[in-house]
């Protein structure tokens, strides 16, 4: 194998690690955005882990955050705006990328 084909297959191995640990960071943003509304809908432990898992699947109707946002902003239904739910939002992805990363 020629040092260009090894560079080539190296870059493509970190780029699909990248792209994985994205997707999973983008789903763990979704499950902590789901308990944090679960919390403001006061919903118990078990009601507001399956809150979670709904917020995730919801992620899956179409690419981009506009699906969870929608599902999210509906089902507080005033209790936070979608400015405060988008910047939520942000705020969970990078605790996300963080855990992520440690494997936590």
């Amino acid at each position: 194998m020629s040092s260009f084909d090894k560079r080539q297959e190296d870059f493509e191995k970190k780029f699909a690690l990248d792209e994985e640990q994205k997707f999973k960071a983008l789903a763990r943003r979704n499950k902590l955005l789901g308990l944090w509304a679960a919390e403001k809908l006061g919903k118990s432990s078990d009601d507001a882990a399956a809150y979670a898992k709904d917020v995730v699947a919801a992620d899956f109707e179409e690419s981009g955050d506009d699906d969870v946002l929608r599902k999210v902003a509906k089902d507080l239904d005033g209790k936070a705006s979608e400015a405060e739910i988008r910047k939520k939002m942000d705020e969970l992805l990078a605790v996300a990328a963080v855990q992520v990363k440690a494997g936590t």
